[in-house]
């Protein structure tokens, strides 16, 4: 969940650390970072951090080495804002950065993408990427994992979903091209493998590297499950690990803008089957995401064999001790023996004493 609360320098900041600190020593077993971009226009907002520059790596490497510390896997995620880049924070409105924003010491800057025409109706018309700028951008990939490597990350994401630039060459929506990265399936998902060969060439074949992708488009038209089927095989013969289940936002400011303005609600784990799909019928180990907030749905959905993961995003900033929590609603023998020593001595005997939280 990104925190727009760098500068532009993309660096990482104190609230950063203690925004993903608290996460492991609350018991998960792997932290992201928000997404970093591999070069400044690949930012959503001036606020964003960033893996473009090495004087990005200490505040990123202080980070990695406590979540490491705690027990917990150190992850990070690398993507690029695409069209959607130059915008407002979301509690700044979400908006294209414009006149009043330059004047306030955020000038809008212009995005990239497939096409030259904005995804998102109003935002700012991109540049289209030539051939060789593709070329620089897939190796700035590359660069960028090398610096996450660098910093002491355990576990590689790339952010190739909602509406982003490796999304928005992939969906048929948004990409019309006739070179070579365009036309059919094949050319669309060009931009994305490339990106995969570059990132798992910088990246430890020790360590997984996973794919976040749009599982479908929900769009006439659009990028559905059986395009993902044979994106996710192509993209484990590149090197890819494990794929991350998400969904839309290809035409839209975020990946539920479209839902809330049709007014559409959504079931508790409605990404799941996309999930269990792609895990079964590739196969390749998956992530699940989605509105999954109770711990028995999330045990569930493992046990049932749907995912070998479950991702929290909202969730957590909700909630950030869910998983300690989730132990306690499972019953489990051990739900105290994470709690850090601190803690649970004290909780632990309330709990004997019978004593209750006030409701």
């Amino acid at each position: 969940m990104q925190m727009y609360l760098a500068g532009d320098d993309g660096i990482a900041t104190d609230w950063h650390f203690q925004h993903l600190a608290k996460y492991a020593v609350a018991g998960a077993g792997c932290v992201f970072t928000e997404v970093l971009p591999p070069e400044p226009r690949g930012r959503n907002t001036h606020w964003d951090l960033g893996i473009w520059d090495d004087a990005q790596i200490p505040a990123l490497s202080r980070i990695a080495a406590f979540i490491e510390k705690t027990g917990a896997v150190p992850a990070a995620q690398i993507g690029h804002a695409g069209t959607k880049s130059a915008r407002q924070r979301p509690f700044d409105g979400l908006q294209p950065l414009g006149d009043d924003d330059a004047a306030r010491g955020e000038p809008p800057w212009q995005p990239a993408g497939p096409m030259s025409e904005a995804n998102v109706e109003g935002y700012h018309p991109p540049h289209a990427l030539s051939p060789s700028e593709i070329h620089q951008l897939v190796d700035d990939f590359g660069k960028g994992a090398r610096r996450l490597a660098a910093s002491g990350f355990r576990f590689l994401e790339v952010h190739a979903a909602h509406g982003y630039l490796i999304h928005s060459f992939y969906s048929p929506i948004s990409n019309r091209r006739s070179d070579a990265y365009g036309g059919d399936r094949s050319g669309r998902m060009r931009f994305a493998l490339e990106v995969a060969e570059s990132v798992r060439a910088n990246w430890s074949d020790e360590f997984p590297l996973s794919f976040r992708i749009s599982s479908i488009d929900a769009v006439v038209g659009g990028w559905d499950l059986d395009d993902s089927l044979i994106f996710v095989r192509e993209l484990k013969s590149h090197g890819v690990d494990i794929v991350d289940c998400s969904s839309r936002g290809v035409g839209a400011a975020n990946s539920m803008a479209r839902l809330e303005k049709e007014g559409k609600s959504l079931e508790e784990g409605y990404q799941v089957p996309y999930s269990e799909y792609l895990r079964r019928e590739v196969p390749i180990p998956t992530i699940a995401v989605g509105l999954i907030t109770r711990a028995e749905f999330a045990e569930r959905v493992l046990q049932d064999g749907r995912a070998d993961l479950i991702a929290l995003g909202r969730e957590l900033l909700y909630n950030p001790h869910w998983v300690l929590h989730a132990a306690n609603a499972l019953e489990l023998e051990t739900k105290w023996n994470d709690w850090p020593p601190s803690w649970n001595w004290w909780l632990e005997r309330r709990e004997k004493l019978g004593i209750k939280r006030a409701e």
